[in-house]
């Protein structure tokens, strides 16, 4: 992709993340990693992650053009695709791996990340049936390294066609 942007996040196990997202956006012609970030454990593997002791969290990395689809509209979906009331929890998830979070690439993308999860937090007011609870739990941070999955991770739910 030549005009390619990136825009990470976390929203419980990255399997179910990768499958939404590329079925919402495959005329978009995203592509995605899943893989592990915002932690402080170098090249962690699935298994340290799973611990809780890395503070990663299990994260999905996509590349993307924002002439197709914009970064709002990237974020607006990961809000549609979790609970983003939960910390530490997504279903039966549980563990700081499995954090809601915006890992942003840019300042532009920290304040449409703002930008959105305000709106997101007035709908979750106004409408009690849309979350848990109001209180939007999901972390806005700067992204830092991305560490790849190991490999049978990535289109794992794609790959077996659940």
């Amino acid at each position: 992709m030549p005009n390619t942007e990136s825009a990470t996040f976390a929203a419980g196990c990255f399997w179910g993340v990768e499958k939404v997202f590329k079925k919402e956006f495959k005329d978009a012609g995203i592509e995605t990693r899943v893989g592990y970030t915002g932690g402080d454990v170098p090249n962690p593997t699935y298994k340290q992650v799973c611990s809780g002791t890395t503070q990663h969290a299990e994260s999905i990395q996509i590349k993307f053009d924002p002439e197709k689809v914009s970064y709002a509209t990237l974020v607006e979906h990961f809000y549609k695709t979790h609970d983003p009331t939960t910390k530490y929890r997504q279903g039966n998830d549980i563990g700081s791996q499995y954090r809601s979070a915006i890992f942003y690439h840019s300042q532009e993308q920290k304040q449409i990340a703002e930008q959105v999860t305000e709106q997101v937090r007035e709908r979750a007011l106004s409408d009690k049936s849309l979350y848990q609870n109001s209180n939007i739990e999901t972390e806005i941070v700067a992204a830092g390294v991305f560490y790849d999955a190991e490999d049978y991770h990535q289109n794992y739910l794609v790959s077996i066609n659940v």
